[in-house]
C-alpha cells in the first residue's frame, strides 16, 4: 500500500508506540505502521496498563509527521485512527454500521442488548508541536480473537471483543487492511482541510448520557450534549450557570458512563 511508507508486523513487541517513535525518530515519513500479536510494555492512557493475551487482540500504532495540521488541530489523527477502525472491525465482523461507537476521549465501545462494553483503546502520543518537525503516534488495541470465557474476572462484566459479539472468529490481517485502507481516506481528506465532524460526533456514545467526569483533584456528575469538532472537548450542560461547556481531554483522568452496566468501560 503506497499510502504507507513503513510498515512491519511483530510476534511480539515491547510496545507498538514505542517502535514508531523510534522509527519517526529515525526519519521515517509519515504514515507508518507497526502491528502486533503481543506486547510485554503496552500502555494505556495516563500509564495504565494494557493487557491483553497472545493472539486476543490486534495491536497496533500510526506514526503521523503532522507538519500539515494546526498544533491544536492533531488531536484529529486519533479521531480519524479511532473512525478508521471502528468502520473496519463493523465490515469485517460483521456488525451493523453504528453498533461500534467511540467512547470519549480515547474508547472504542460495542453497544449490546446488556449495555455498552469496552472493545478498544486508543492512545495518542506527539513530540514537537509547534516546532519544525512534529511527530504523533496513535495506538489502538482491539479485542478480536479473545474468548468471553478467558476475560480477565475483574472486566468480564465491562469488556467484549468482536469474536464475543459475534461468536464468530475474525480475521485479523483482513482486519489490517481494511483499516489501513479506511484511514488512507481519511487522511487523504484531512489533509485536504476537511474533518469527517458529523460522522465523529454522530458516533459518540457518551451524547444524551449522564456520565462521570474523574479530574485528578475532585468528580462530577453531568449530562453530556454532544463534543466539539475545533478543539475535540467534551460538550456538557454546566448546572450552575444552565449553559453548555467544553471539557478538554488534559482535564480529565477518566469518563465514565453512568448506566451500572456500563460503569466500568
Amino acid at each position: 500500500m503506497t499510502f504507507l511508507s513503513r510498515s512491519e508486523r511483530f510476534a511480539v513487541v515491547g510496545s507498538t508506540n514505542d517502535v514508531v517513535r523510534d522509527w519517526l525518530a529515525a526519519g521515517t515519513p509519515e504514515v507508518c505502521l507497526a502491528v502486533a500479536g503481543e506486547q510485554t510494555a503496552g500502555r494505556g492512557r495516563d500509564g495504565r496498563a494494557w493487557i491483553a493475551s497472545p493472539g486476543a487482540a490486534v495491536l497496533l500504532s500510526v506514526g503521523f509527521r503532522p507538519t500539515w495540521l494546526a498544533p491544536d488541530a492533531v488531536w484529529r489523527l486519533a479521531a480519524i485512527v479511532s473512525l478508521a477502525m471502528a468502520e473496519a472491525a463493523e465490515a469485517v465482523a460483521g456488525l451493523a454500521t453504528g453498533t461500534i461507537r467511540l467512547k470519549w476521549p480515547n474508547d472504542l465501545v460495542l453497544v449490546a442488548s446488556d449495555g455498552v462494553r469496552k472493545l478498544a483503546g486508543v492512545l495518542g502520543e506527539t513530540d514537537g508541536l509547534g516546532a519544525a518537525d512534529p511527530r504523533a503516534v496513535i495506538g489502538v488495541g482491539i479485542n478480536t480473537g479473545w474468548g468471553a470465557a478467558a476475560f480477565p474476572p475483574d472486566l468480564t462484566g465491562s469488556m467484549t471483543s468482536l469474536t464475543a459479539a459475534t461468536e464468530r472468529p475474525v480475521d485479523d490481517d483482513a482486519l489490517v487492511l481494511a483499516f489501513a485502507r479506511g484511514l488512507e481516506a481519511r487522511t487523504t481528506a484531512l489533509r485536504a482541510g476537511s474533518f469527517d465532524a458529523p460522522t465523529w460526533a454522530g458516533r459518540q456514545v457518551t451524547t444524551g448520557r449522564t456520565i462521570r467526569i474523574e479530574r485528578p483533584d475532585r468528580a462530577e456528575t453531568v449530562r453530556a450534549t454532544g463534543v466539539d469538532p475545533v478543539t475535540g472537548g467534551l460538550l456538557v450542560d454546566d448546572a450552575a450557570s444552565g449553559a453548555t461547556r467544553a471539557v478538554l481531554v488534559g482535564e480529565v483522568v477518566h469518563v465514565r458512563l453512568a448506566d451500572p452496566i456500563a460503569e466500568a468501560v
